[in-house]
């Protein structure tokens, strides 16, 4: 392989990562949401994936059935979180065409 080919593949590389950490920001801003409960808990997750709402609708608070609180709490929460990694690595594989690149981050460990 030349140099020069060695050179354009390394541009292209570059360009690419920057581009990918263009759509990581991009993505911080975006948000998903996720309800359990029939719409109980409604749990929103941003794209770099942290809750950034919860809200509990009165009816489902219960002092002495915390566990099922807990539950939706949860539910909701790992929902929104694995809508917001489909929605980044969709905007991902529109950048890379599908393809899996090791080494250039994928997902910039947001989900790790």
């Amino acid at each position: 392989m030349s140099k020069k080919m060695l050179g354009d593949i390394m541009r292209e590389v570059q360009k690419l990562q920057s581009e990918m950490t263009k759509v990581q920001e991009e993505a911080k801003q975006k948000t998903v949401e996720a309800t359990a409960g029939g719409g109980m808990v409604t749990a929103v997750a941003n794209g770099a994936g942290e809750i950034v709402s919860l809200k509990i609708e009165k009816e489902v608070v219960n002092p002495e059935d915390v566990e099922m609180l807990q539950d939706l709490i949860i539910a909701a929460a790992n929902e929104a979180l694995r809508r917001a990694q489909e929605m980044v690595s969709g905007e991902m594989s529109k950048l890379t065409g599908g393809l899996q690149l090791p080494g250039l981050g994928g997902l910039g460990g947001m989900f790790k």
